[in-house]
């Protein structure tokens, strides 16, 4: 029987190249988010290139626990009978000033999604892996929640909480032998940066000026391979960073 991944968060960056990973290796796919022209798409493109994958697309806010619970409910169980792994990578950042500058929107924008979009997300999908036996839940944290930088406050707290989220999960699941797993990636190329300057694609650039950051699919390999080892092992934590960035603070441009 073939194996299926659901997937928050899957309309660019991490979640899309995940997608596109899994479904190569023979997975079928269900992709979440906010913007259903992209899932069509990419669903599309999916079973052109891929034969004999399943895809199923659910357009919801992670924010919005009841269309969280809409939405998860519609999963076809025909298609989908087990969901052995979730990837809870819905997350954004907004914004980037001290605590006394902070924006009580992009606050809320942060927690909502990164922590409580989480949660949701989750608390729908874990019965059902506790009723098969198995499942592995892998959450895209960020090496912001192993060390906080300035004036990355709430974003660290957030991801912070991922962190003990995913520590959590690990020990109350344990008795069921549901995987849990946080990735850290550190600094990455995707849109992350362009929606935390509020689309301003020059300023998101600059930030990766003078070093090769990880890209999309970095952090879809290793997801890959963190979802596909042994059974009896189980990566809780991992964190990444390029190679000329050491944490939050120390990279080549900050020597």
């Amino acid at each position: 029987m073939q194996k299926t991944i659901l997937i928050t968060g899957g309309t660019s960056g991490f979640g899309k190249a995940i997608a596109y990973l899994f479904a190569k290796h023979g997975y079928n796919i269900i992709i979440t988010g906010r913007r259903q022209e992209r899932l069509f798409d990419i669903a599309q493109d999916i079973n052109i290139q891929f034969d004999g994958i399943q895809i199923q697309t659910l357009c919801f806010d992670v924010r919005d626990r009841e269309a969280t619970i809409k939405a998860i409910s519609n999963i076809d169980k025909v298609l989908f009978p087990t969901i052995d792994v979730i990837v809870n990578n819905a997350g954004l950042a907004a914004g980037l000033g001290t605590i006394d500058e902070g924006n009580y929107a992009d606050w809320d924008a942060m927690l909502d999604t990164n922590v409580k979009g989480l949660l949701n997300v989750s608390k729908e999908i874990i019965p059902q892996l506790i009723a098969q036996g198995f499942g592995h839940i892998i959450n895209i944290s960020s090496i912001a929640g192993k060390t906080v930088y300035p004036r990355g406050n709430v974003y660290c707290a957030s991801k912070y909480a991922v962190d003990a989220l995913t520590q959590a999960m690990r020990i109350d699941l344990l008795q069921h032998s549901i995987k849990v797993t946080s990735i850290n990636p550190g600094a990455a190329e995707t849109e992350f940066s362009i929606v935390r300057f509020k689309g301003d694609e020059l300023k998101a650039k600059q930030v990766y000026d003078g070093f090769t950051p990880l890209n999309a699919n970095d952090i879809a390999d290793a997801v890959y391979y963190v979802a596909n080892l042994p059974a009896h092992v189980c990566i809780n934590d991992l964190t990444i960073t390029c190679t000329t960035q050491a944490n939050s603070h120390y990279s080549i441009k900050n020597l």
